[in-house]
């Protein structure tokens, strides 16, 4: 049995979720670009994630 897509009822609502994820993504790359702090509530903590380094590349030639 599928779950039912939770919706809103106002079409106008519709898209808040997805604009929202889009805005994260730009602010978070324009932080790192920048070298400006980025803080985000995670876990109960405010975290910097501007400031986290991407994983090392362990890809063996």
């Amino acid at each position: 049995m599928k779950k039912a897509a939770n919706t809103p009822e106002n079409p106008e609502f519709a898209a808040v979720d997805s604009a929202l994820k889009r805005a994260a993504k730009v602010a978070h790359t324009l932080a790192r670009k920048t070298k400006t702090p980025c803080y985000i509530w995670k876990d109960g903590k405010i975290v910097n994630v501007a400031e986290r380094r991407a994983e090392p590349d362990t890809r063996q030639e």
